[in-house]
């Protein structure tokens, strides 16, 4: 509470000296323009994928480049269902870094969509070899096993996703499914 406040008053300072020095300049006669850097068009495709605005982080994430961007590029791609795509852009992003938790979702999302349970077993088990904590790798690994009818696969990985991320949308329906197991 004591920092909320203090960050408030900051922020609220920042303000005013702001307005000082544009009322300073108008006084003064001169009107000059404050140069603000442009946005980051990488930033503004990441927040509207945070935000779930896949189709508008998909325009901002156009065209940028680096490994994040790609890594959420991906995703917007992957949760729109246009699975190739995603996939293709995921690929690169995990090229660039094999952990990076979304591009690893966007993967697995994308190749369980694309029917390619072998290939999503197989891009989860790497990324989950070099990280073993990425929530979204067992979730989409569980997935392809589920479609291979591997239940006591799909099972383990389900069990640790649900561990990993309980409070996930998708943890409501995994909890589900495993309740109905037993």
């Amino acid at each position: 509470m004591i920092k909320s406040a203090q960050a408030s008053m900051v922020g609220v300072a920042g303000l005013a000296l702001v307005g000082a020095f544009v009322l300073a300049c108008a006084s003064a006669g001169t009107v000059s323009a404050v140069m603000l850097p442009p946005p980051d068009p990488s930033q503004k495709g990441i927040d509207l994928y945070k935000q779930g605005q896949y189709a508008q982080a998909e325009a901002a994430l156009r065209g940028v480049k680096g490994a994040e961007a790609q890594a959420y590029l991906a995703g917007s791609l992957a949760k729109q269902g246009k699975f190739q795509e995603g996939a293709d852009a995921a690929r690169a992003a995990v090229a660039a870094n094999p952990t990076q938790p979304v591009a690893v979702e966007a993967l697995g999302e994308s190749l369980v969509g694309l029917k390619q349970y072998d290939a999503a077993i197989d891009a989860m088990s790497q990324a989950l070899a070099k990280k073993n904590d990425l929530a979204f790798a067992y979730y989409w690994r569980g997935k392809a096993y589920n479609e291979k009818k591997q239940t006591a696969r799909m099972v383990d990985d389900f069990q640790a996703f649900v561990k990993l991320a309980p409070k996930a949308p998708e943890a409501v329906a995994v909890k589900r499914l495993l309740a109905a197991l037993r």
